[in-house]
């Protein structure tokens, strides 16, 4: 009978027992270490982009025991009372609320599908138009840029001559070419030469820029080739966020008094 009650007894302080375990990864010491902080750790590996193994659980636990063992050791010689503890504990504490705080605010004021298709539709509008696919030769001087007008007029090719005379290393080395461009991305001296040639001509003078002399060849013009909405909307999304979260931090810095 006595047995039977003892019995009985253990069961009910096992069952009393089994939620504060629970609610512990273990016990350090004493001391309990909460399951919740298992939770923090792995949201932590879970923003990184790495995924929540068992093995990277394991290890987890393992760290905040550790943790747990080490942060005992440094109270007991006193390292919780420095400055230097303190000042870094303030810190710490700023940094958390701070990312707290926009999370927050990013929560609240997310970026709609409507934000996103306004700021494509922006992006269109500044990069939309002709792309030109040129070639130049840059010289410093007026006279060599003339004397290599002349030589392509009397048949040299136009790609070995930048390949040997052009002081821009990018282009020069392949044949003067620049590739896919909209007329904005050059020098207006530049841009304003070339969107006056037709496919496959040449200017006739040297065009001068703050760079030296050009001989500009257009070798094709197309309407420009832009990415899709879908191909841009995560890029342009963050984007957007950003500005908001930036706005946001101006209008708390507008309204603080610095003193």
């Amino acid at each position: 009978m006595k047995k039977q009650m003892l019995s009985a007894a253990t069961a009910v302080l096992a069952l009393m027992a089994a939620p504060a375990f629970a609610q512990n990864l273990a016990v350090v010491n004493g001391k309990p270490v909460p399951s919740s902080r298992v939770e923090v750790l792995k949201q932590q590996v879970e923003r990184s982009g790495r995924p929540v193994t068992p093995e990277v659980l394991a290890q987890i636990k393992e760290e905040l025991v550790a943790r747990e063992i080490f942060m005992q050791e440094a109270k007991k010689r006193g390292l919780d009372a420095t400055e230097d503890y303190k000042n870094q504990l303030e810190l710490a504490r700023q940094t958390i609320l701070i990312r707290e705080l926009f999370a927050d605010f990013q929560k609240k004021n997310p970026v709609t599908d409507a934000d996103i298709q306004a700021e494509y539709a922006k992006f269109v509008a500044a990069n939309g138009g002709k792309e030109y696919r040129a070639r130049h030769i840059l010289v410093e001087k007026e006279d060599e840029a003339k004397a290599l007008i002349a030589d392509i007029k009397k048949g040299a090719k136009f790609e070995d001559l930048a390949k040997k005379a052009s002081k821009d290393p990018g282009s020069g080395a392949n044949g003067g070419d620049l590739d896919w461009a909209a007329a904005g991305s050059y020098v207006p001296e530049f841009s304003g030469a070339m969107v006056k040639l037709d496919k496959g001509q040449m200017t006739d003078t040297p065009v001068k820029s703050q760079f030296g002399f050009h001989i500009i060849r257009v070798d094709d013009v197309r309407e420009a080739q832009l990415p899709k909405l879908e191909e841009v909307k995560p890029q342009i999304a963050q984007q957007l966020q950003q500005q908001k979260l930036s706005g946001y931090q101006e209008s708390l810095r507008a309204k603080a008094k610095i003193q």
